[in-house]
């Protein structure tokens, strides 16, 4: 296993949107184990390939905390095929928007039907913050960031930031 670099906002290539894959082989799923050792070591709680410069429908999640045993999950094609009208707010953060966190309000619970590490099709509702995280890592599929949530004016701010911390870093 790997870790791989994270692209960090405003990086074009998180504004892509991400090929499906089809069917899962043994290079995806090492794909998706240097996916979860980034995520780990980040530490974040979401990753998708877009993330990592790979354009592929992948996305690895583990919301166990540090006293629980991993649970990481794997999705590969995901698609979103059932949503509640009940929305519910949590706070974002992002490994692609370091540092930055914002309110946003998602539908508080999705069904998806994706195919899992061994290429099975399996479909399964999530709710709470598993749901929040799922969405989120789908956004970033379609090349959605969670700031692309809030209004033009939070936004642009958090951008400037990354772009003045990217500068003083370069």
């Amino acid at each position: 296993m790997a870790r791989l670099p994270i692209l960090v906002a405003p990086d074009p290539r998180l504004k892509q949107k991400a090929a499906a894959v089809g069917a899962v082989d043994d290079a995806l799923r090492a794909l998706m184990d240097d996916m979860l050792e980034t995520m780990y070591a980040a530490p974040g709680i979401g990753l998708a390939a877009p993330q990592v410069g790979v354009l592929k429908r992948v996305l690895v999640i583990d919301i166990a905390r540090d006293d629980e045993p991993k649970a990481p999950l794997r999705m590969v094609d995901p698609e979103i095929i059932g949503a509640s009208d009940e929305d519910c707010v949590y706070e974002e953060g992002c490994l692609s928007v370091p540092e930055h966190y914002a309110d946003v309000t998602r539908p508080a619970w999705v069904t998806v039907a994706y195919l899992d590490e061994s290429g099975r099709r399996r479909e399964q509702t999530f709710d709470g913050l598993l749901a929040t995280v799922v969405q989120h890592e789908m956004d970033h599929l379609d090349g959605i960031l969670f700031i692309d949530h809030l209004s033009s004016l939070k936004r642009n701010m958090i951008l400037r930031k990354l772009l003045k911390s990217r500068e003083k870093k370069a």
